[in-house]
């Protein structure tokens, strides 16, 4: 709890001097390029670097404050911080970092580990995309097949992925293949309801228009479906892929010889605090990366996104 009070004063202090300087930088400006409306305007709303470089500075600072880190000049109480069995300082994380990197971890380089991982999530998300994209447009153009896998879809929707675990395993062992099918299964059902709500939101209005100009079904499906569609598709494959980097972290802690989660598995067996919350950074730094390669991918191929 007293973390937590020391993260919010920390948050509302800084919210407050940036709302400050921002301020002053537009009075010093004046009115020029300034929108007249900003609040519900999805495209006025842009992450403030500044922002987010305090933010990651305020919980490497709380990490380190609160664990005695010599990379820290702030200090809690004695009594206040916390044992390295708990949680080591942030350099202990490095030093580990560098001797995993350099030596390897149970009989495998770091590389080795990560990218088994990666890969594992690529093959189940692009199998899941493949039929999941197809699956959501037909659910969203013909009535019967809307009908038929609606059920499907929906009943398997708010089913973790993590609850078939024990049922691919039994089916498939645990081998890469089975691991291949969890994943494409965490990522089927969201691409389809992805696919399938950007076909509900085309706007009859153009349908009608393309209709009107004499364009054919394939066309209709090619200039105006499908782009109308593309930024839902996005949006699903960003939350997919999410979902199968935690599923196959998950599925890793079970049954796996390497990968990011049997590291993680096996460090916190012994004790070691340090590979632990190493595994878990370098997870989260990939699973930003990915996130970040993915909105440039969208920035890229759906420019028109937002533009109505």
């Amino acid at each position: 709890m007293t973390l937590l009070l020391i993260y919010v004063a920390l948050l509302v202090t800084i919210w407050a001097l940036t709302a400050w300087l921002s301020t002053r930088i537009r009075n010093r400006d004046g009115m020029v390029a300034r929108k007249t409306v900003t609040f519900g305007d999805e495209s006025a709303v842009r992450p403030s670097r500044l922002a987010s470089i305090a933010s990651v500075a305020v919980i490497f600072l709380i990490w380190a404050a609160f664990t005695g880190s010599s990379w820290s000049f702030i200090h809690a109480p004695l009594d206040w911080q916390m044992r390295p069995i708990w949680l080591p300082p942030p350099e202990n994380v490095w030093r580990r970092l560098l001797d995993i990197a350099a030596n390897g971890y149970r009989n495998f380089s770091l590389w080795e580990h990560l990218s088994i991982s990666i890969w594992r999530v690529f093959a189940g998300f692009f199998f899941g995309a493949l039929i999941g994209i197809p699956l959501g447009f037909a659910m969203g153009l013909n009535s019967f097949l809307r009908g038929w896998f609606d059920p499907i879809v929906e009943f398997m929707r708010p089913v973790p992925p993590l609850a078939l675990i024990p049922l691919v395993i039994i089916w498939y062992g645990i081998d890469e293949k089975a691991k291949v099918i969890l994943l494409f299964l965490a990522a089927l059902w969201i691409m389809a309801i992805a696919a399938r709500a950007g076909v509900a939101g085309v706007t009859l209005s153009k349908v009608h228009a393309a209709y009107s100009l004499g364009a054919s079904k394939w066309q209709l499906l090619r200039h105006v479906i499908m782009p109308n569609a593309l930024p839902d598709i996005f949006t699903g494959a960003r939350v997919a892929m999410g979902v199968c980097w935690g599923t196959v972290v998950a599925a890793e802690l079970v049954a796996a010889e390497k990968g990011a989660g049997f590291t993680i598995m096996v460090a916190s067996r012994f004790m070691q605090t340090d590979i632990v919350l190493m595994g878990i950074i370098l997870i989260g730094v990939i699973g930003y990366s990915i996130d970040v390669a993915m909105r440039l991918l969208e920035r890229w191929l759906v420019p028109w996104k937002g533009r109505g």
